[in-house]
């Protein structure tokens, strides 16, 4: 039974991982961009909620709300402000260096507001779970929250983008920005909404993994916004079912290796499988190899 707990968190985990794995996916897969401040924008969604429910005493649901209109806003913000201007710059590297800009000033923002000491996250789950096996068993509420929430959350997308205009917009612009804006896309406003539901699942995974650990500083989105893009890259980044599937793979292996080799060596276990993944398949689980014709 101790195995079948320990799995489960790492579903758990993995979960967390697969829906900050989502806005990875989906940003680089429509605008082909990496947006390395989707970590800080889990931080910033945590932040909210402390403040609503813990500092302002309102009910979580509003703590939510806040959290994921506050960083859906945020990430239009960013991208209007921050990416856009140097979507045509012609060099990847000068987005990836605005986006860790953009994650610093973040970092330091929270730390000149909440200070760096650590906030006790109240967890807005309150169910206590359930009990299986005589008792032998025993799954907090906020696992099984976690799991069928990011499994309704990849159902939403997978039927949103195949199956409504906005969606299949997004489709066009991942495959030729040029050609989707000479059949009458708006290319610019695409991409907003991609950053908008990206940075939305973001603040949503912030309040699980918050919620499951409790404990909250300026940093608290890094690692986690590091070991999601690896979750990405793992699936095969641009694929919505990839990003899931290497989200709970990466979960499963950190807690089995926390728990059954070393919890100081889980991180080099994880990417060490990653780094072995990539030179077997380079695109990733679920990725596909893109042929350019000259």
């Amino acid at each position: 039974m101790s195995f079948l707990t320990y799995f489960i968190n790492g579903l758990s985990l993995g979960s967390i991982y697969a829906i900050i794995a989502l806005g990875y996916t989906m940003v680089y897969g429509i605008a082909k961009m990496l947006n390395f401040a989707h970590g800080d924008f889990i931080m910033v969604g945590c932040y909210v909620v402390f403040t609503v429910v813990s500092t302002m005493g309102l009910n979580p649901l509003v703590g939510i709300a806040a959290s994921i209109v506050i960083c859906t806003l945020l990430g239009i913000i960013t991208e209007k402000v921050a990416y856009k201007p140097l979507r045509n710059a012609g060099s990847p590297l000068a987005v990836l260096i605005t986006a860790i800009g953009v994650s610093y000033f973040l970092e330091n923002a929270a730390l000149l507001i909440f200070g760096a000491d650590t906030k006790a996250f109240t967890s807005v789950i309150k169910w206590e779970g359930v009990i299986l096996a005589n008792g032998a068993l025993k799954i907090q509420g906020v696992t099984i929250i976690t799991i069928a929430i990011s499994l309704v959350i990849l159902a939403v997308l997978q039927t949103f983008i195949y199956k409504t205009k906005a969606g299949q917009a997004m489709l066009a612009v991942s495959e030729d920005k040029g050609a989707a804006s000479l059949m009458g896309i708006d290319v610019n406003k695409t991409i907003s909404l991609t950053f908008a539901i990206g940075s939305s699942l973001a603040a949503i995974a912030g309040v699980l993994m918050c919620s499951a650990y409790p404990s909250l500083t300026p940093y608290t989105g890094a690692m986690p916004g590091i070991k999601a893009f690896v979750a990405a890259v793992l699936g095969g980044i641009g694929s919505i079912p990839g990003a899931m599937i290497g989200g709970l793979i990466l979960g499963i292996i950190e807690i089995l290796g926390k728990t059954y080799v070393s919890s100081q060596l889980s991180d080099a276990i994880v990417f060490g499988i990653l780094v072995i993944v990539l030179i077997v398949k380079p695109t990733g689980i679920l990725g596909k190899n893109i042929q350019e014709k000259v």
